[in-house]
């Protein structure tokens, strides 16, 4: 198994903490606040990592919290309008002999 750098091992764990913690449903405020107080010690894990790749670190862990398809602003599903079923057969076509 090949050594990982620093940096990959930090983001690695930070991924990890970030599934394991819930903080995906957690509001943006609290995301925030969480990335900070777990960069500071992802920081005192890995010292040689510098402020650049702590702030590179926590744009990247913000990013993973904020996917394509948001979790928390799901939207009601549509509701089907009432269909009788006269109007069923001239939708689908007239039901088949058997």
């Amino acid at each position: 198994m090949a050594k990982q750098e620093p940096m990959d091992r930090a983001r690695d764990e930070l991924f990890s903490h970030i599934h394991r913690c819930g903080v995906l449903q957690a509001h943006e405020e609290d995301q925030d606040s969480w990335m900070t107080e777990t960069i500071e010690y992802l920081a005192e894990r890995y010292p040689d990592l510098g402020v650049q790749e702590l702030t590179q670190l926590k744009a990247v862990g913000m990013q993973f919290c904020k996917p394509v398809i948001s979790r928390l602003k799901r939207e009601e599903p549509a509701v089907q309008p009432a269909v009788d079923e006269e109007d069923s057969e001239a939708l689908l076509g007239a039901p088949r002999e058997a």
